[in-house]
């Protein structure tokens, strides 16, 4: 074994010396007690990575970063809360609080779409109908109906001057307008025709610009996960175990790991449906708080984290929800390394923009938009960056609540879109923005079984900050699914 061993350390340093590095006696030291088999890998890792960094010299200090004993300090971790509702959240109860969530919702969007050459020629709808030009009127508003008549379409578009009805007699302007959603933005080009009507000659979404995305100076990793649902007897709770071990392991993925992103629904909760508690293993949500926080304390505490509701976590269930009440989870909210925000938020991980979002609104799109499905999430998360917000629908399944200001508007652009809710892991790109639904760690229930949903759980999505490159760590037998 000795001799083993000495072959494969002499294999180490001529290795290194041929790439021009010199390796420390202490470091050959520590490398006496590394597995033989091991040995070859290891330090072709750490050339690989210290030729990056134009450092030519192995010691005992990158031994113990490589292993988990130390942390990198070249590796940059800094992050900013840009955007949290928690502390916004002002109700405003009954027809006022959403004649109020409707008119911050105009203005905001009017506001994005003022950047479009085309709106200098806007006009109230109130005007339009006294206007007579032969010239082309430009309108915004949100669109409160549309339906299809003997091969038209008739849509109605409000402003808080008034509204009107428009037709539509293109064909593939009336295929833009079957995907519109209730009450999304829109800025419409009209035209006077023969009898006086207003035919709708152009949509206009308020939609993402192109535009260069940040990204971070070192390659520092994140993390993106969601839907956990710790509580349920279909957590995978021995393979989440398993990923947070592999967090600490010398793995050269996970040694760059600075940040743990969880997109909502932590826990699986109570009373959430009928006969839940059939399905539980912790009865109550102290005791599923209880099995977070014995999970999350055995996060690496070099690596933060941070945590969203949804729709099964404790507190508010309207859009947009402040952070878990600090009642239900004390100690999660006493670690420095985690960080508990509300459904939406928007965070900065060394300038890159992540914002996060649980998805229940994708419930809505689904059941009212053809052509989208639950096994394509990205798809509507599209959707949602070209309306340029996150539950444009009032009055469906997803409840949202009469704020005085509508926090659910896209104004700040996100280098990546993070989402879950939907179970199913799947990756994407749109105009530089790096999408991803992160799946679950929950298998597959009786519910989802009866409604025919096929989850793919218990897949790590690892994302590079400086490359936007993705890995993944799969911890489900079953096949990827084809989400890369």
């Amino acid at each position: 074994m000795k001799k083993e061993l000495t072959v494969a350390l002499n294999y180490a340093l001529n290795y290194a010396l041929s790439k021009g590095f010199q390796i420390h006696p202490d470091a050959f030291k520590f490398l006496e007690n590394v597995d033989v088999k091991k040995l070859e890998k290891i330090i072709k890792e750490i050339v690989h990575e210290k030729t990056k960094q134009r450092l030519f010299q192995i010691n005992q200090d990158d031994l113990e970063v490589y292993f988990g004993i130390k942390e990198d300090l070249t590796l940059q971790n800094d992050h900013k809360i840009i955007s949290d509702p928690t502390l916004k959240i002002t109700i405003c109860e009954g027809v006022k609080g959403y004649n109020a969530l409707f008119s911050s919702r105009f203005k905001k969007l009017k506001q994005i779409i003022l950047d479009r050459p085309e709106s200098k020629m806007l006009k109230p709808i109130a005007s339009v109908k006294t206007i007579k030009s032969d010239n082309d009127i430009f309108v915004c508003g949100l669109v409160t109906s549309k339906n299809m008549e003997r091969n038209i379409t008739k849509m109605v578009i409000e402003d808080p001057s008034g509204s009107f009805e428009g037709v539509i007699f293109d064909n593939e302007l009336q295929k833009t307008a079957s995907s519109l959603l209730t009450d999304q933005f829109i800025m419409a080009r009209l035209g006077i025709g023969k009898n006086s009507g207003l035919i709708i000659k152009d949509l206009i979404l308020p939609d993402i610009p192109d535009q260069a995305t940040n990204r971070s100076e070192t390659e520092t990793y994140a993390v993106f996960l969601s839907d956990l649902h710790i509580g349920s007897k279909y957590f995978m709770e021995k393979e989440f175990s398993e990923f947070i071990t592999w967090l600490s392991s010398p793995d050269s993925t996970a040694r760059k790991i600075r940040f743990v992103l969880i997109c909502g629904d932590l826990v699986d909760g109570v009373g959430i449906y009928p006969n839940q508690d059939k399905e539980l293993v912790y009865q109550t949500i102290e005791e599923q708080l209880e099995k977070v926080e014995e999970l999350i304390n055995k996060i690496p505490s070099y690596i933060k984290i941070f945590i969203i509701p949804g729709n099964h976590d404790p507190g508010r269930r309207a859009l947009p929800q402040p952070a878990i009440p600090k009642k239900y989870n004390f100690g999660l909210w006493e670690k420095k390394n985690v960080f508990m925000v509300g459904n939406p938020a928007i965070i900065s991980l060394n300038g890159v923009k992540v914002m996060m979002f649980h998805g229940q609104s994708i419930d809505d799109i689904v059941k009212t938009t053809p052509g989208l499905s639950y096994d394509k999430p990205t798809d509507v998360m599209k959707y949602l960056l070209k309306a340029r917000h996150l539950s444009p629908i009032y009055g469906a399944q997803t409840p949202i609540a009469p704020e005085i200001e509508d926090l659910m508007v896209i104004d700040e652009i996100p280098d990546i879109f993070h989402v879950g809710h939907v179970h199913k892991a799947e990756l994407d790109f749109y105009k530089g923005i790096l999408l991803i639904n992160s799946g679950s760690w929950q298998l597959q229930t009786p519910f989802q079984a009866s409604v025919g949903m096929i989850p793919n759980p218990g897949i790590a999505l690892v994302v590079n900050l400086k490359t936007f490159k993705v890995y993944h760590e799969n911890y489900n037998s079953n096949k990827l699914n084809n989400i890369l």
